[in-house]
């Protein structure tokens, strides 16, 4: 075979596969958005019959031998060519050891388990999930085992959003904010509250929507490549560098789980957009990882979008939207109320301070499950007792409680620890930007361009075309330490509460 006639096959092989997961992808965000709700049968096999099409596809012996072949002649290939064997030679030596069989049965299970979820959060019923839930996990626990049959189940997993992160890094990083964090919580609880009421007034969903389309508009993200859909659970879904879908959820009785939502996809969106083009239908297409992405999203909505500079800049227009809702409010008022901190139920509702307990809570949960120390039928009781153990709450009901997140139904067990390692892979890529752009000066205006476009340059332009350690080595400057994040959180808050 001639190098230019390999090529040309890795390129037909690459086109093919973002054809196939284009179109689940599209089916995907039809179940989750518009489509009727008794309708998940029908996506179910056609989403089966797409994935086993794509296992056929990329688990043909002669994707193999054409990977070989290219890995032989790497001197000679460019290195973003050299990079694309790279990443598809290891998926090809995971997805040669499940059998397809097993892989179309989990991409049905997926997709039936996610409308159970649906229904068993509306009726705040486990029991409806439960039996998805077990199937889930064990296919998991089985497929730890083809990706990396040398780690722990739940290491396997875990390298899957966060490729070199394993129990070890991540029982060390939780012990350090949760040691730094709690002294904090303890003194807030001592402190007279903040007034956040006037964000829990009635606000009318139509104007909700068209406030949404402001915020995406001061975030610079282009309607022409990117729309905003509704759904249970908010979420940002890629095609390409020029097609980004993102959601929300709108909450009459709360401006800012919305407003919040926009933002923190918006962050996921704006990441996406950046990636260099010339990546696109191509493995190196997208967020290298989940702990990076999730840096980007929760950069945009808290420390931008939860910042004293942004409450500035945004508070007038947010006025003009609600001016009943917030009359006789003014911008102090409004970010003291945007950054009360209170332990909660709800991840997605938490504040800044005490969002990494609920993930350290669903590590420790996911853990036990992949683990095997722990029961599908006991993860309501366990959810419970960890909410009180660390935020001091009583879970109400399911619904409040482990049904609140749809990522067990879509099978990513692993994906939780990327939250809180990207928040504070964030604070510490602020601290880089701050010595060499003015990053609050150009909030205080409005203008988050010049803050994408440091992040574009440092983070998004690359893809996967690097490693995430090496993608926050260049935006960092050096190694990450989570001290950032602890010390900005202190700061933060002490401030806001007066200690």
């Amino acid at each position: 075979m001639e190098l230019n006639e390999a090529l040309a096959k890795l390129n037909e092989l690459q086109m093919k596969m973002y054809a196939y997961r284009t179109a689940s992808s599209a089916l995907y965000l039809d179940g989750v958005t518009v489509a009727p709700k008794e309708t998940s049968a029908g996506r179910g096999v056609a989403l089966g019959i797409l994935a086993g099409e794509e296992h056929k596809l990329f688990s043909d012996p002669e994707v193999g031998k054409l990977l070989d072949f290219l890995k032989e002649k790497n001197a000679e290939l460019d290195p973003v060519i050299a990079r694309q064997v790279e990443l598809l030679s290891r998926s090809y030596a995971q997805l040669s050891r499940i059998p397809m069989d097993e892989y179309v049965e989990y991409a049905q299970l997926t997709n039936d388990a996610g409308d159970a979820w649906h229904k068993a959060k509306e009726t705040s019923d486990f029991q409806l999930f439960r039996p998805y839930l077990e199937k889930l996990v064990a296919f998991n626990i089985k497929f730890a085992g083809y990706y990396d049959s040398t780690k722990k189940p739940y290491d396997a997993l875990l390298n899957e959003y966060e490729r070199g992160v394993d129990m070890e890094y991540l029982d060390k990083f939780f012990g350090e904010v949760r040691s730094r964090l709690v002294p904090i919580i303890k003194k807030i609880a001592e402190q007279p509250q903040i007034d956040d009421s006037f964000l829990n007034k009635n606000y009318p969903v139509d104007v909700q929507r068209k406030f949404s389309d402001y915020l995406m508009e001061v975030m610079g993200l282009d309607r022409n490549h990117c729309t905003i859909g509704e759904t249970e659970h908010p979420f940002t879904l890629n095609f390409n560098s020029r097609d980004v879908r993102i959601t929300t959820n709108y909450s009459e009785n709360s401006l800012a789980d919305s407003l919040y939502s926009v933002v923190h996809e918006g962050g996921h969106a704006l990441y996406e957009l950046n990636v260099d083009p010339a990546y696109d239908y191509n493995c190196l297409s997208g967020g290298v990882s989940m702990g990076i992405h999730e840096s980007q999203s929760r950069f945009y909505e808290n420390i931008i979008g939860r910042s004293k500079a942004f409450a500035k800049a945004i508070f007038p227009k947010v006025k003009e939207f609600f001016p009943t809702q917030l009359e006789g409010v003014d911008a102090d008022m409004f970010y003291r109320a945007i950054n009360k901190s209170q332990p909660s139920l709800i991840r997605t509702e938490a504040d800044e301070l005490t969002y990494s307990f609920h993930v350290m809570i669903r590590y420790e949960i996911e853990k036990q499950l992949i683990g095997g120390t722990l029961e599908v039928k006991d993860v309501p009781s366990e959810w419970n007792r960890l909410y009180k153990e660390y935020l001091g709450v009583d879970v109400p009901d399911d619904k409040h409680g482990c049904l609140q997140d749809s990522h067990w139904s879509g099978g990513s067990f692993g994906y939780f620890p990327s939250y809180a390692l990207g928040s504070a892979y964030g604070v510490q890529m602020l601290r880089k930007m701050e010595d060499e752009i003015d990053v609050w000066g150009a909030v205080e205006k409005g203008d988050l361009a010049p803050i994408t476009a440091w992040l574009k340059e440092k983070v998004h332009k690359f893809g996967c075309l690097k490693d995430p350690a090496d993608i926050l080595k260049n935006a960092v400057g050096g190694e990450f330490d989570p001290k950032y994040y602890a010390e900005y959180l202190e700061n933060k808050f002490s401030a806001l509460y007066g200690f």
